[in-house]
């Protein structure tokens, strides 16, 4: 019952994604004797920088707009310049679109610069920044409420309640077939470690697929910081026989060595992280334009022709929320991906692999 309602949610949602995100295709200009001229003539329409806008960062959350009412918050502006030191206002001022100029401040391509060309430093409180904080207070509070159930006997004297439901079968799922065997007896260690990071991506990539929200798992610099936690944990767990492997293979001649040698210290500081941050960027933020242009296809057609524009709609619509729930997979399976990626490297940094975690020698963790 609570997957139909899901579903029917869901749906529900990407209709009023349909209604509030698409951008008007036959807009027109009143202003001039030149408006009734080219009254009949629908304004281009720019797939690719639609679709830019709405993956990328901005200074506010437009949720709708009809005619000059724009349903928007716009976030406070934190800046700081030698010369002016901080300066605090709100994204407003610089206008609807953007093109306005305020306190030697202008924006361009999303970015906010000097007038004057002189050093800015950015600190404004961005899409992604509120959005990330609200996904922190959200996974924060649910944890929270489901430990207090556990605490009071829910759970563990009786059967679980509410979320509990949702979220036990998940952590027994790491807890078994990601922490346990890739980390043997240490696993308990870095288990709260790797529940954090499966949570707060998962949580984030859910808020980022409600409509006119910010797509935060699909930015580099989120995408990059988880990275490089991991790689400081994986770091933080090796020893000085791992080292002594890296810089100094046993049993490979000494031309060999000096070959392996950067490629192994390369693999451990550079790939592994890389391949953490780069796979979870291009899998959320691919999801993302795959969606939206399927929508700009009805723009697209419509541009052309308004019965073309018509009769394709529902077909991408069908595709659109077909994606849309491919999509709500695909973040599951990137969060297990991240998370059980990071247990392997955190595992392959014990000394020897397994068998100094577990006393089988011949148990060992094979190099990535």
């Amino acid at each position: 019952m609570a997957l139909k309602s899901l579903k029917y949610l869901l749906v529900a949602v990407f209709g009023i994604f349909l209604t509030i995100s698409a951008p008007p295709v036959n807009a027109q200009d009143s202003h001039g004797p030149e408006a009734n001229e080219h009254a009949d003539v629908p304004e281009k329409y720019e797939p690719a920088k639609n679709i830019i806008e709405h993956v990328k960062d901005g200074h506010e959350f437009h949720f709708f707009s009809i005619g000059d009412f724009h349903a928007t918050i716009h976030l406070p502006v934190i800046l700081y310049a030698p010369e002016k030191g901080f300066t605090v206002f709100s994204s407003s001022r610089f206008g609807h679109h953007g093109t306005d100029e305020y306190n030697g401040y202008k924006m361009e391509e999303g970015k906010i610069v000097a007038t004057d060309g002189s050093k800015v430093y950015d600190f404004s409180m961005t899409r992604n920044v509120v959005q990330m904080i609200i996904a922190l207070i959200l996974l924060v509070l649910l944890m929270n409420g489901i430990a207090k159930k556990y605490k009071s006997g829910i759970g563990v004297t009786t059967a679980p309640k509410g979320w509990q439901n949702a979220v036990e079968p998940i952590i027994t799922f790491l807890r078994d077939d990601v922490a346990k065997p890739n980390l043997g007896k240490k696993w308990q260690k870095y288990f709260p470690y790797l529940l954090t990071v499966f949570f707060f991506i998962l949580i984030n990539a859910f808020v980022g697929m409600i409509p006119t929200s910010a797509n935060v798992a699909g930015n580099t610099a989120f995408t990059l910081v988880l990275g490089v936690i991991s790689l400081l944990v994986i770091v933080a767990s090796t020893n000085s026989h791992f080292w002594a492997h890296i810089f100094w293979p046993p049993g490979v001649p000494i031309l060999v060595k000096l070959i392996l040698i950067p490629v192994e210290l390369a693999g451990v500081l550079i790939i592994k992280p890389g391949a953490l941050i780069i796979r979870l960027f291009a899998n959320m933020i691919a999801g993302h334009i795959i969606i939206l242009s399927f929508i700009s296809l009805i723009f697209i057609f419509g541009s052309m022709n308004k019965i073309a524009g018509w009769s394709f709609s529902p077909i991408s619509v069908l595709f659109t929320v077909f994606i849309y729930l491919i999509e709500i997979l695909v973040i599951f399976i990137q969060a297990y991906i991240f998370t059980n990626l990071t247990a392997v490297f955190i595992g392959q940094s014990f000394e020897g692999g397994h068998h100094d975690v577990d006393g089988h020698a011949d148990d060992v963790i094979p190099t990535i």
